[in-house]
């Protein structure tokens, strides 16, 4: 479709095998938002797509993506609230009739749906880092490491020593919102799922979130980025550089576009050259 819906928070472009999702950065902006930036959504993610009422005078544009196709969503095992769903679109209310329109023309291109087998959205990009209350979280995108603070660690995790988890051990990644008790980062050993889990502040597999520890928009990136390595190792699962690879009239088309933002001041020198270089890797 090629065109542009602009939102609270969010605009939507519409390209012809994909919905890009770009964020803004102000100050009202949900950090997790902020942190993802922007995303590549293929059509083929998603299944459906819901225009409902929102609050105060607003309506909600909501793609609905397939059960496995976003780490990001895969991770958060439902557990994120409305004003933080990456896939939702708030609009004013006077806008209800052009935001039906795309709705419509959208369900129109959707010709799938079902659970899919290996992730169709792009995780979080890395290295990724964040502090959690009993100690501090890195990821390389080969191996996962814990590194604990004496002020917040058990004595079993201490005893333990600092942990080092290489991605193809790993089976899963639990993640826990901080928004609730017992909030946590758990990495599950492959082979271990009929094992009891030890409580997370005692176990050297996770790190414990607490206020203003381990927040959403630092941990369940992290979280997403650490399931996308551990589901591309899986048996069976397609890891060729190739299948990624993109038109490349799509890749100048993009460049060029980037190139009329970096000319209005949208994006700066760095960003620029940055994207320009991740878009140039796809071919």
């Amino acid at each position: 479709m090629g065109d542009v819906l602009a939102g609270f928070h969010a605009a939507w472009e519409f390209e012809s095998d994909s919905v890009r999702i770009r964020y803004e950065r102000g100050i009202r902006t949900p950090k997790l938002f902020q942190a993802l930036g922007e995303r590549l959504v293929p059509l083929a993610a998603l299944e459906e797509v819901t225009l409902t009422p929102g609050r105060r005078g607003t309506v909600v544009l909501r793609a609905v993506p397939r059960p496995g196709a976003d780490p990001l969503i895969e991770a958060a095992a439902g557990q994120l609230k409305d004003a933080y769903d990456p896939y939702r679109l708030v609009l004013p209310a006077e806008r209800e009739t052009l935001a039906e329109y795309y709705a419509d023309e959208l369900r129109g291109l959707l010709t799938e749906s079902g659970p899919v087998d290996r992730h169709l959205v792009t995780a979080p990009s890395g290295p990724l880092q964040f502090k959690a209350y009993d100690g501090k979280a890195f990821f390389d995108g080969t191996s996962v490491r814990f590194r604990w603070f004496w002020t917040g660690a058990s004595t079993a995790k201490w005893k333990a020593g600092d942990q080092s988890f290489p991605v193809a051990d790993l089976g899963d990644v639990e993640w826990r919102s901080p928004d609730v008790l017992q909030g946590h980062l758990r990495l599950v050993p492959r082979h271990s799922a009929n094992e009891r889990p030890t409580p997370p502040d005692q176990d050297p597999a996770a790190v414990v979130f607490g206020l203003g520890y381990g927040p959403v928009h630092e941990s369940l990136p992290f979280a997403a980025a650490v399931l996308a390595a551990v589901r591309d190792r899986r048996p069976g699962a397609v890891v060729s550089s190739a299948a990624a690879r993109r038109d490349p009239a799509d890749i100048a088309e993009r460049i060029r576009h980037l190139g009329e933002l970096h000319e209005a001041g949208l994006v700066t020198d760095e960003e620029f050259s940055f994207k320009k270089a991740e878009l140039l890797a796809e071919l």
